[in-house]
């Protein structure tokens, strides 16, 4: 297998793998489809790095920018959901006099995992709308 091949292999299955995790993403009662679409991304971009010498520059640069734009939305829904777990924990042990306090700040957390989940929502109808997983696919058939 060449360089260009095994480039396209790699960035075919990673691409799959991301959007295998799209449905259900927006969730906010199973905070895991958020974490492994996430990582996702993460392998995804790597391996785009990784093999970025074997693809068109400019299809690459476009692909490349908006894997980071949906990486970044999962950041933000994210990071909530991972506070929000935290303060839970917190609050199943915590005593009555510091509830009223891990309350305020869960409020807090779940109004950011919203505006987390808004612009998450966002950035996957841009994704959709830019037809990102055929730019992939047609990426994955122009390694040279």
């Amino acid at each position: 297998m060449t360089f260009a091949q095994a480039a396209a292999a790699t960035v075919a299955l990673r691409s799959e793998e991301l959007f295998e995790h799209a449905e259900g993403v927006l969730d906010t009662e199973d905070i895991e489809r958020v974490h492994a679409m996430r990582v996702a991304t993460r392998r995804l971009r790597a391996v785009l790095e990784f093999y970025a010498p074997c693809f068109p520059k400019a299809p690459f640069k476009a692909v490349l920018r908006d894997v980071k734009a949906l990486a970044d939305a999962l950041g933000d829904r994210r990071d909530p959901d991972v506070q929000l777990a935290a303060l839970e924990a917190f609050a199943a042990v915590a005593g009555p006099e510091d509830r009223p306090g891990v309350e305020v700040l869960a409020a807090r957390a779940r109004a950011d995992q919203a505006q987390g989940n808004a612009g998450l929502a966002a950035a996957l109808a841009r994704a959709q709308g830019s037809d990102l997983r055929g730019r992939l696919a047609r990426l994955t058939g122009s390694t040279r």
